[in-house]
């Protein structure tokens, strides 16, 4: 993991209140490997997989595959979304996006999320409509559809399982592919159980299954981007470790203003005030707490401002 720059202001005042501001932004990128070719991958395996379960639907009159092309094709979306964010991620700051367009990944989350409980909607009307109107169905077009869809989907969570412990997005992207896989071995199963039962209430009843089991996973991602929509402290960051951290450096009397929030799904920032008497200790000093945040609290960009007073507060 490379360094980036730092930028040190030191701005001394006279007077009885006379304290030092030193802004340090310790900047680099927390983000996983490129995924752009798995992006690229999915997106056109996912799309070429649609477009052959529709027509397979259409043409042996299964509704089931029908509405799996469409939840397939939800997670299109969703990896076009996911992709493109990453994409701005990675455009510089400007005059008036200082942070860059970092948090476009935190809305492709969100927007994820959505789409997924779109997708389980959509899924949920189907069977219901299924339920009260039993239609034949042809279960060995639906074992033969839904078994490749196993592979293409698997192939493509595969493609993001590297990245979905660090990245919320990549984290998305994963589970809208291994939902998919679990749909399409449910579809394989209830197939399957046709066949050799010739009851297709066997269809709804595991699409029912399926969707639990989506909603489950999709709960989580939901709950974690919608957290970082808030700008909430990131997961697997504690602020009272961090708070405790600056409070025991040496010559630190107390930590006021104290903020942890994420820029994105992969980077953290900071913002803190540290009241020491004795005034600014020296460069090396804060260079030591960037490396502590970064290195021990997955917090790379921080900003640490050194007050001699107390009760600046924010309007220093």
């Amino acid at each position: 993991m490379g360094f980036g720059h730092t930028h040190n202001n030191h701005h001394e005042r006279g007077g009885p209140h006379s304290h030092s501001h030193f802004a340090s932004h310790h900047g680099h990128s927390h983000a996983p490997a490129d995924f752009g070719h798995a992006f690229l991958i999915g997106i056109i395996l996912n799309t070429g997989f649609v477009v052959v379960e529709a027509a397979a639907g259409w043409m042996s009159g299964s509704m089931a595959l029908i509405a799996d092309a469409g939840h397939n094709l939800s997670d299109v979306l969703a990896l076009i979304v996911a992709w493109v964010a990453a994409i701005a991620a990675k455009k510089p700051a400007t005059e008036r996006f200082t942070y860059g367009y970092k948090s476009s990944t935190i809305l492709a989350a969100l927007t994820n999320a959505a789409l997924l409980l779109v997708a389980i909607g959509a899924i949920l009307f189907e069977t219901f409509q299924r339920i009260a109107e039993p239609t034949p169905v042809e279960g060995m077009t639906m074992v033969i559809v839904a078994s490749i869809g196993i592979v293409i989907n698997t192939i493509t969570a595969l493609l993001f399982l590297r990245g979905r412990q660090d990245d919320l997005n990549i984290h998305g992207a994963f589970l809208h592919m291994a939902a998919d896989a679990l749909v399409s071995l449910g579809v394989v199963v209830a197939g399957v159980a046709i066949i050799f039962t010739g009851q297709s209430w066997i269809d709804p009843a595991v699409s029912l299954i399926i969707v639990a089991v989506i909603t489950w996973g999709t709960w989580r991602l939901a709950k974690d981007s919608l957290k970082m929509g808030l700008l909430a402290v990131p997961e697997g960051i504690s602020q009272e470790a961090v708070r405790d951290y600056l409070a025991a450096l040496p010559g630190v009397e107390s930590v006021d203003d104290l903020h942890i929030w994420p820029m994105s799904t992969t980077e953290t920032a900071l913002s803190a005030h540290l009241v020491m008497p004795d005034g600014h200790p020296g460069d090396d000093f804060l260079a030591k707490i960037n490396s502590v945040l970064e290195h021990e609290h997955r917090i790379g960009h921080s900003t640490i401002q050194i007050e001699q007073t107390e009760g600046c507060g924010g309007g220093c």
